[in-house]
């Protein structure tokens, strides 16, 4: 429960809200404007938000214990 979970906690939490950000505007484009490519990257990013949504479940947990 050192220095470098927090800083762990804290990089991930920055890559989620990166990876949201790429994701919320490809969805934004495919619902508005019919983008198929921004589908298949809005699918992409999602994909890697539940990737990162595991990964800080498990550190979050890890650092309660």
């Amino acid at each position: 429960r050192g220095l470098g979970d927090v800083y762990k906690r804290q990089e991930l939490v920055e890559k989620i809200n990166a990876e949201f950000e790429v994701f919320a505007a490809n969805a934004a484009a495919q619902v508005e404007k019919n983008n198929k490519a921004a589908g298949t990257r809005a699918r992409k990013s999602a994909l890697e938000i539940s990737k990162l949504m595991k990964e800080f479940r498990k550190v979050s947990v890890e650092a309660a214990k």
